[in-house]
């Protein structure tokens, strides 16, 4: 199945999980998950449309999954479920990171409702542009890393990116960058700013340095 039909289920309930598992996988390619350790694992190894994260969890708890991938640059779409449904524990399960919190007990139906309002932005994201294993989005200012998920570029960045992800066997001079993306207020040297910017959101490889003339896309 494609990443848009993988969903990460979080559950440590050895009888709840499965029957979890079993329903959303009338729709989804569920990966069950036990433990916070599981979880950060799974998403590291491979791209998920969304997660199913239990707020209780052994050991690293479902706010500390959240913050981490957070941390790491990973913006997969994350519904927290959980037993805690307190004002204080929803804000704190949202301020951590999460998309969205549904309390226990819950009926199935609203859970699926609310994973296909999570993941309608995946249909609408425009036509991907392949940069060697990444895949971007022009229109949505975003890019999928093969081995952190989602991230979100600013205007200038998606911009940049665009141009060279267009022309992937041109090298473009900082001065042509300059004039197609910044304008002509700005000097040489906010080319290379940008650069660096997105390398440190993305992969270094994304964008290649051309001695004596530029930058063209790389092949990460």
């Amino acid at each position: 199945m494609t990443t848009a039909s993988r969903l990460l289920l979080v559950e440590d309930d050895p009888r709840l999980g499965p029957i979890v598992a079993d329903v959303l996988g009338e729709d989804w390619d569920v990966t069950l998950a036990t433990t916070g350790e599981d979880a950060l694992r799974l998403a590291a190894e491979r791209m998920f449309a969304v997660m199913v994260l239990d707020r209780r969890l052994p050991g690293i708890d479902g706010a500390e999954v959240i913050a981490r991938l957070r941390g790491r640059r990973d913006a997969t779409p994350v519904l927290m479920l959980t037993a805690l449904g307190t004002l204080d524990d929803r804000v704190s399960g949202l301020d951590a990171g999460a998309n969205d919190y549904l309390v226990k007990p819950f009926e199935f139906e609203e859970l699926s409702a609310r994973l296909r309002a999570l993941t309608r932005d995946f249909s609408s994201e425009g036509d991907p542009v392949p940069i060697g294993e990444w895949t971007f989005y022009p229109a949505t200012a975003t890019v999928y890393s093969p081995y952190s998920g989602r991230i979100q570029l600013t205007d200038r960045e998606n911009a940049l990116l665009e141009l060279l992800a267009k022309s992937p066997t041109t090298a473009f001079s900082r001065s042509h960058i300059l004039s197609s993306v910044f304008g002509a207020s700005e000097v040489e040297g906010t080319v290379d700013t940008y650069v660096h910017y997105i390398r440190r959101k993305t992969d270094r490889e994304l964008i290649t340095t051309i001695r004596g003339i530029g930058y063209r896309i790389g092949s990460p």
